[in-house]
């Protein structure tokens, strides 16, 4: 029996209207191409990997590449779309919300654009909100805002209420933007459109400013992040090394994985210690944190330390078992910890430090895109469009070995993509810092 694939893509029927858009199928004609399904981009290009796969007869697993296919399912002139953001703020939402109103309405003629309001929660019978029709012209400058002209929200809402506004509102795509959960709520509600028999696409566009969905290379806002956060780390240098025993802590977002802090680290390279919730570490004892924080003062009279939302969890005396709306634990704040203990020890040892504690993180998520995420935000919308013009559904777009690729919904949330301890990413981390490997 013949092993279903795990990136195959899901469809809605056959797709036998012709597409609008005037490309090719040809090479050397100076028009780009049209895809073809066929077109697959491998998952692992280890050459290690391609050697056991052929020597044991196996076929190696690939992804669909996203873009423009020449026949296309919906009729544009009947479609009608809508989008709805959740979660926490990112940069580059609107960017995404301004690509996908401008790609359904020039390249494909889609005049009937609904913006839901707040979220999921716009999609629930009893919601308040009004809807928003979305045209070139109300989208025509968001891009230059942070946050989400649509509004955002957690929580989770009946599935069957949301698909039932869905049919009430003649919805014919849903493109959700969102993270790990939000994903998790597009495929549900997929799976309750397909038991119904529906003929309704449901897209996701991976927002995620912490980096964590798994699979994808990054997801956009994440770039925006640690160039934000860079200068206030260098700012917060300048304090540390203004002061005799000057101590500068800066928190930043990463929930359970810490690409932002270590990215900040890395490119504004005055950072001494990068904490991330990856790798557990001690305060006390010879290798701990305080002892080497303590030597790093005695050589260089101040310290610089970027830590991420979710690291030491395990130093708190009760772990936290609150959840927030969208079912995520709520960590206990790591940054006034290091502060405090950080106090309690060196006034111990009669040794007198300054210490200033900075959390950027809503400043951060909240502004807007800079130049590298409103290019890779506008290519994520416009890929979003040609894979729902084309009748595909439940899937993600993102990018994969620098190439942008449709995923199953399915395939990127079984997970959280973490900082791999044995990667270069984290080994670069380390040689910037020059921290130990481990504390404790």
């Amino acid at each position: 029996m013949p092993q279903q694939d795990p990136f195959e893509v899901r469809k809605l029927g056959t797709v036998s209207r012709p597409s609008p858009l005037p490309l090719s199928s040809e090479d050397g004609d100076q028009l780009f191409n049209f895809v073809d399904d066929s077109e697959k981009i491998l998952f692992n290009t280890s050459l290690g990997e391609y050697s056991r796969s052929r020597s044991e007869g196996e076929s190696l697993p690939a992804v669909e590449k996203a873009g423009p296919r020449r026949n296309i399912f919906f009729n544009p002139e009947e479609t009608t779309a809508a989008i709805v953001t959740c979660g926490g703020l990112c940069p580059g939402i609107n960017n995404v919300i301004r690509s996908l109103v401008m790609g359904l309405h020039y390249f494909y003629g889609v005049k009937e654009i609904i913006g839901i309001p707040y979220g999921y929660q716009g999609l629930a019978p009893d919601n308040p909100h009004p809807y928003r029709y979305l045209t070139p012209e109300k989208v025509r400058d968001i891009h230059q805002f942070g946050g989400t002209i649509l509004g955002s929200s957690r929580g989770a809402q009946k599935v069957s209420d949301m698909v039932d506004t869905l049919v009430r509102l003649e919805v014919d795509m849903l493109f959700t933007i969102g993270g790990d959960g939000t994903l998790k709520g597009a495929e549900d509600i997929g799976k309750e459109i397909e038991k119904r028999g529906l003929k309704i696409s449901v897209i996701g566009i991976p927002k995620t400013i912490d980096n964590d969905i798994d699979l994808i290379d990054k997801s956009f806002g994440f770039e925006t992040s640690f160039d934000v956060a860079s200068p206030i780390v260098r700012d917060a240098h300048n304090e540390a090394a203004g002061a005799f025993n000057g101590i500068a802590i800066v928190k930043l977002m990463g929930r359970d994985s810490g690409f932002i802090a270590a990215s900040a680290a890395m490119s504004m390279p005055v950072v001494n210690f990068v904490l991330v919730p990856e790798l557990p570490f001690q305060l006390e004892g010879e290798k701990g944190f305080l002892k080497l924080l303590e030597k790093r003062l005695k050589a260089k009279r101040h310290a610089v330390i970027v830590v991420a939302e979710g690291a030491g969890q395990h130093l708190f005396e009760e772990a936290s078992a609150v959840q927030d709306a969208s079912g995520n634990i709520k960590h206990r704040d790591i940054g006034i910890l290091l502060k405090d203990r950080i106090g309690e020890h060196f006034k111990q040892q009669g040794t007198e430090v300054t210490i200033k504690y900075i959390d950027p993180s809503y400043i951060i998520r909240s502004a807007p895109a800079n130049a590298s995420d409103s290019i890779f935000c506008n290519r994520l919308a416009y890929q979003a469009v040609h894979g729902a013009m084309a009748g595909k559904t439940r899937f993600v777009v993102g990018l994969l070995h620098n190439q942008l690729v449709y995923l199953p919904i399915s395939s990127v949330v079984n997970r959280r993509k973490k900082i791999d301890l044995e990667g270069e990413f984290w080994f670069a981390a380390l040689q910037s810092t020059g921290q130990p490997f481990r504390m404790g």
